[in-house]
């Protein structure tokens, strides 16, 4: 069977019960994160106010399921007028392909590189996997820009709905595109909710240590 029909065959399985109860676990998580994280994310917010003009959250332009646009946001981790300065530095991008990687990157606020190391920058996600745009564990979306320079087989992995976790945050975050759609694709061709539930369980110490950058 080809690695095409393989992901065909799982994303018209999401009708099914397994798909189901994927959706429950979604729902039960993210509002029982919600109500026990609001405190922290009225912190961060406060220290996003009093450290850096701007606005608290990121319109984060991405897009989900067979490249359908998505409203997601962030905490704002980097200075105001960010996008607008990415230009200056694309010869120092990390990353291969149309993503945009830099471990160093000067426009990250100092607040921002701590909630960018324990991935609190994604807290306001939650209320976008409450809502069913994203899943806790799935394909990580996409920015439109880099959907549009993705060839055919690189978009299979929105074949299913993205997620807030996956594979290449536990893989050791590759910088090569290909990869990180091998890995998407990986998960996609050997989903289960056990698979979700190592994942994230592998989520909680990946938070926990900071293993983010």
């Amino acid at each position: 069977m080809s690695r095409s029909t393989k992901i065909e065959g799982i994303s018209n399985g999401q009708r099914g019960f397994a798909w189901f109860i994927k959706r429950l676990i979604d729902i039960a998580i993210s509002l029982v994160l919600l109500v026990l994280a609001c405190p922290l994310m009225i912190l961060i917010a406060l220290a996003i106010k009093l450290s850096s003009s701007g606005p608290i959250l990121y319109r984060w332009p991405v897009v989900g399921k067979c490249g359908k646009p998505l409203k997601a946001y962030k905490f704002r981790t980097m200075v105001d007028g960010a996008d607008e300065m990415k230009e200056e530095l694309l010869d120092q991008n990390e990353a291969s392909g149309p993503i945009f990687k830099m471990r160093e990157d000067p426009r990250v606020t100092p607040v921002g590189r701590v909630l960018r190391k324990f991935s609190l920058d994604e807290l306001p996600q939650l209320w976008s996997v409450l809502k069913g745009d994203i899943s806790l564990v799935g394909p990580r979306p996409v920015l439109k820009y880099e959907w549009e320079e993705f060839n055919g087989w690189q978009r299979q992995k929105l074949d299913v709905k993205p997620g807030g976790i996956c594979l290449w945050h536990l893989r050791g975050q590759p910088r090569d595109i290909d990869e990180w759609v091998k890995l998407d694709l990986e998960y996609i061709e050997n989903w289960s909710l056990w698979l979700d539930l190592k994942i994230l369980a592998g989520a909680v110490w990946y938070v926990l240590a900071g293993k983010n950058y």
